[in-house]
């Protein structure tokens, strides 16, 4: 017995379900996928990397836009990212001005559900946004911060780890830095697995 097949969904279809849909989905290339919800502690994560960024770019042309924020890549993918920062002028695929092209700095949090997705595929498709410099993942479950910046002259993407609650993070497209501690504020880490011995 075969498989009902889906049917092909454009973008125009789906971004005007989308504008009204009570709960937020990705997009590409006619198929429609539901994103679930965040964690406790994926939102407060979330939340605290906005309340850094704004704090951090209060004074510059900079704008920080949590996960309600659609963006759209060249490959055809439009998602939502956890935190989103654009600076200087927006630009925006159609004239309802509510799905960005052209972010600076994009950050995911990661989760046990969505880590593949966000290292691998997603990253793929982020990396052919020509605006975006700096693609930052935020683990959940430790005070880890791992930061991909797209060297200017060669274009391959540079990895940097950031480790404990005492480290900084330096985001070289944004000139700022934000604390590990102000990212993981008021989260619970879950307790330390013990190592067996034989």
């Amino acid at each position: 017995m075969s498989a009902i097949p889906k049917p092909f969904v454009s973008q125009a279809e789906y971004l005007e379900r989308e504008r009204s849909a009570p709960a937020k989905s990705e997009y590409y290339r006619g198929d429609v996928f539901l994103m679930a919800g965040g964690s406790p502690n994926h939102n407060l994560i979330a939340g605290n990397l906005v309340t850094a960024f704004n704090n951090a770019l209060q004074d510059r042309p900079c704008r920080v836009y949590p996960s309600d924020q659609r963006c759209a890549c060249p490959t055809g993918l439009i998602t939502y990212p956890d935190v989103s920062v654009v600076c200087g002028e927006r630009e925006y695929l159609d004239d309802r001005q509510d799905t960005l092209l052209n972010p600076l700095v994009l950050v995911e949090v990661l989760s046990s559900s969505t880590e593949g997705y966000d290292r691998g595929k997603k990253f793929e498709h982020y990396r052919t946004i020509p605006s975006l410099q700096e693609y930052i993942l935020v683990a959940q479950d430790s005070p880890t911060v791992e930061r991909f910046v797209r060297d200017s002259d060669t274009g391959k993407w540079v990895l940097s780890e950031h480790h404990g609650l005492h480290a900084g993070l330096t985001i070289e497209a944004l000139n700022c830095q934000i604390s590990l501690r102000d990212v993981y504020r008021k989260v619970e880490f879950p307790p330390e697995i013990p190592a067996t011995h034989p």
